[in-house]
C-alpha cells in the first residue's frame, strides 16, 4: 500500500524523535517540514534529509501531502490543529489537544464535520508497560479495581531545560505537561472519569533558570505548580492523584499502583513505553512480574500516528484520538475548576475504550537512550 504523505509543522526538540523513527515507517513519509523559524526547519531537513523546507502556509496548501504532524507549542495546538483540518489534512499533535476546553471542542467537532481523523499524544499508553497491565486487569487477575494511586513528584525542569517559561504559563504546569501521560494511562486502565475533585496551589513561587544562555533569570510562576485530588471512575474506582513541581527532596512513592479485590498491580512510568509490571496477590507475601504481552523499545513516538494511519486505511476509530484527548483535557482543567470552585466537578465527556489488539512496534523503535 502507498505510503501516507506527511508534513511535520513545529521542529523543536520533540521533532528529531518522531523523524528517527518515522524514517523507515512503512504507513508514513515525511516529505516536508515547517517551523516558524525556517532555518530550524532546515537543519531538521538537512539532519533526516527531508525534500522540502515550507513555512506553515505552504505546507497547508501541498495537495501531496494528506497528514499533519504538529508539533508545536502547546498553546499553538489548537490553532494549528484547526488550520490542517481545514485544509483537508488528517492531523496528529503533540499533547495536550489545546489549551483550553472550547478550543478542544472546536477540533474535536471540526474533524468530525469534515470526516477526517484527528490524533494527539502521549501514545506511551500504546507501549508494552500500560497494554500489559491493561491485560492484567481484564484477565482479572487483581479481581474488580476498586482504587488506585497515581503521583507525579517532580521538583520542576527549570533545573535542566534551557527555556522553561512556557511550564509555568497557562496551560503548562506538571498538570498540563505531565497529566496527560498519567491520565491516558489511568482511562486506559480503568474506563473514563465521572467527576474529579481537588486543591492546586502555587507551592513555590520563586523559580531559576538552571542552565543554558537564560541561566540564572528569574521565572514568573503563573499556573499551580501542586495539584492533588479524587478522581471517582465511571466503574466505580477511587483514585488518589498528584502531579507536582514543588517537590525539591526525593519521593518513594510509586508511579501508579492499582488496587483490586484480590490483589495489587504496580504500574511502570506512563512517560514511557516500556517498564515491568508487578502484581502482588492477595494472601501473598512477595511481588511477582507480568510476562509482557510484547516487547517495546525505549523511545517509540511515533506509534500514535501510525496506529492513526492504519485506522484511517481500515476505516476505523483509531486508539490516541482526539475524542481520549479532549476526555483528558476536561479531568485537568477539572482539577483547576474544582480547587477554585469548592466543588466536585462532574465531567460532560466520556471515552470508550477501544479493544487493544497487538500493535506492531519494530518499526518505530528507536535505540534506547540514557
Amino acid at each position: 500500500m502507498e505510503k501516507m504523505k506527511a508534513g511535520i509543522i513545529g521542529c523543536g526538540n520533540i521533532s528529531a524523535i518522531y523523524l528517527e523513527n518515522l524514517k523507515t515507517n512503512p504507513h508514513i513519509e515525511v516529505v516536508a517540514v515547517a517551523d516558524l523559524i525556517r532555518e530550524r526547519a532546515q537543519e531538521r531537513a538537512d539532519e533526516f534529509n527531508i525534500a522540502n523546507v515550507y513555512n506553515v502556509d505552504e505546507l497547508l496548501q501541498n495537495d501531496e501531502i494528506e497528514l499533519v504532524l504538529n508539533l508545536t507549542v502547546p498553546g499553538s495546538h489548537a490553532i494549528t490543529d484547526l488550520a490542517a483540518l481545514e485544509a483537508g489534512k488528517h492531523v496528529y499533535a503533540e499533547k495536550p489537544l489545546a489549551i483550553s476546553l472550547e478550543d478542544g471542542r472546536k477540533v474535536v467537532e471540526l474533524a468530525e464535520e469534515k470526516g477526517l481523523y484527528v490524533g494527539s499524544a502521549p501514545d506511551t499508553f500504546l507501549g508494552s508497560g500500560i497494554q500489559t497491565a491493561r491485560k492484567a486487569i481484564e484477565d482479572g487477575l487483581i479481581g474488580k479495581p476498586i482504587a488506585a494511586t497515581s503521583f507525579f513528584m517532580g521538583g520542576g525542569p527549570e533545573a535542566w531545560h534551557p527555556d522553561p517559561e512556557f511550564f509555568y504559563m497557562a496551560g503548562g504546569g506538571p498538570m498540563f505537561d505531565m497529566g496527560p501521560y498519567y491520565l491516558t494511562a489511568l482511562i486506559t486502565l480503568l474506563g473514563p472519569i465521572r467527576r474529579i475533585s481537588a486543591s492546586a496551589g502555587i507551592q513555590i513561587q520563586d523559580r531559576k533558570v538552571g542552565s543554558g544562555p537564560k541561566e540564572g533569570t528569574m521565572l514568573r510562576v503563573e499556573t499551580p505548580t501542586h495539584l492533588a485530588g479524587t478522581i471517582d471512575f465511571a466503574d466505580g474506582a477511587i483514585v488518589t492523584m498528584i502531579t507536582s513541581f514543588d517537590i525539591r527532596g526525593a519521593s518513594d512513592l510509586p508511579f501508579i499502583e492499582i488496587y483490586g479485590t484480590e490483589g495489587t498491580l504496580s504500574v511502570p512510568d506512563p512517560n514511557f513505553f516500556n517498564g515491568e509490571v508487578k502484581i502482588r496477590r492477595y494472601g501473598e507475601e512477595t511481588w511477582e512480574t507480568v510476562k509482557p504481552e510484547f516487547e517495546s523499545g525505549h523511545n517509540e513516538r511515533g506509534i500514535g500516528v501510525t496506529e492513526m494511519v492504519e485506522s484511517i486505511r481500515a476505516g476505523r476509530e483509531h486508539k490516541a484520538s482526539g475524542k481520549l484527548a479532549y476526555h483528558v483535557l476536561e479531568a485537568m482543567h477539572a482539577f483547576q475548576r474544582s480547587s477554585l470552585e469548592g466543588k466536585h466537578i462532574h465531567l460532560e465527556s466520556t471515552y470508550d475504550r477501544i479493544v487493544t489488539t497487538h500493535i506492531s512496534h519494530s518499526e518505530n523503535e528507536a535505540p534506547a537512550s540514557p
